[in-house]
């Protein structure tokens, strides 16, 4: 018989001598029992094909997308490029090889268009940029009504092209617009914007110019917003003023938004089509009179769609898609320059 010390010592003994107790019972009370069985085979093969092809089930749509609304017209295009075909008959379509591109490079008015659509991106990417940079410098101090700037900066660029050209148009009006009236206020004579070279060119980059400065200023905002504190208070203790603190700090940190800027802009002149279009009225495939503000983008809508000419107009757009990838290219290279360097 066990006495209630050596119960008390014993637990584990007592467990086990205790009536009606299961063998092992104890044991599987500390631990020491049959462990538990494990997921069976195509749980575990289950778990591993979801793991694995999650991440791609999520990407698919993009994919998909893409490759219906870009990867095929784009080589749909590209077999259109080396072909002879006319809008009015899809059907018919003549081997042409590398004849439409020869065409292209012996156009006087695809180099008129090429020259065209980089003036004009040099007059907008210029003055948008540093407009952008100058308002968003102002932003970036603490402001009464901040949210209520920043929305307003955002308005050109939620206008649509349309509604931005009609009143563009309107105020460079040979007759009564109010941007002549300004120019014969103080003693200038009137300019004809649509007919001369290099005022449609300006008329048309103003209206980039309005549309897109705020969008680049709120993408410099965020950027500025990010540069650490510290550094403008080491410059302070320097001695520099806030002129010195943004030419010493704050521009060379917006250096790669700056970057990123310069070629989405660039890309975005490249593809300029709706100001220009709009801006002419009646001759807008033409870019005026004398073709003197017609764009790559124009250029191929006319080919295309008013002449019917589908092979050439396919090859103006491989023609800009090229200038895009080298446009990328020098993109990349400069971005990995900048990261060396720091």
């Amino acid at each position: 018989m066990t006495s209630p010390k050596q119960a008390l010592a014993h637990p584990a003994s007592s467990a086990e001598a205790a009536p009606g107790s299961q063998p092992g019972a104890a044991r599987g009370a500390h631990g020491r029992g049959t462990p538990p069985k494990g997921p069976s085979p195509w749980r575990s093969k289950l778990y591993r094909w979801d793991m694995k092809a999650s991440p791609y089930v999520f990407i698919a749509p993009f994919f998909v997308i893409f490759g219906a609304f870009s990867l095929v017209p784009l080589l749909y295009t590209a077999w259109y490029s080396l072909h002879d075909v006319q809008l009015s008959s899809l059907d018919t379509q003549t081997w042409a090889g590398l004849d439409n591109y020869q065409n292209l490079l012996s156009s006087d008015f695809f180099w008129n268009a090429l020259k065209n659509t980089f003036t004009i991106g040099v007059i907008s990417t210029v003055p948008q940029l540093m407009a952008a940079i100058g308002l968003a410098h102002l932003l970036n101090y603490k402001l009464r009504g901040s949210t209520v700037w920043r929305v307003v900066m955002l308005t050109p660029y939620a206008t649509s092209v349309a509604a931005a050209t009609l009143v563009f148009t309107l105020l460079y009006s040979w007759d009564g617009g109010m941007v002549n009236w300004l120019l014969d206020f103080i003693g200038i004579d009137p300019v004809n914007w649509r007919e001369s070279d290099w005022g449609s060119q300006f008329a048309v980059s103003s209206i980039v110019i309005w549309r897109w400065t705020g969008y680049n200023a709120l993408i410099y905002l965020a950027a500025m917003q990010a540069i650490p504190a510290d550094l403008y208070e080491s410059a302070a203790i320097d001695g520099a003023n806030r002129w010195q603190q943004f030419i010493h700090v704050t521009v060379p940190q917006l250096r790669p938004t700056i970057l990123f800027t310069v070629v989405v802009s660039t890309i975005g002149a490249t593809q300029l089509f709706g100001e220009p279009l709009l801006f002419g009225g009646v001759s807008g495939s033409k870019g005026g009179s004398e073709h003197q503000y017609q764009t790559l983008g124009l250029y191929m809508y006319d080919q295309g769609w008013i002449i019917g000419n589908l092979g050439k107009a396919s090859a103006i757009a491989w023609s800009m898609f090229l200038i895009l990838l080298i446009i990328a290219a020098i993109n990349l290279l400069v971005t990995r320059r900048l990261r060396k360097s720091q």
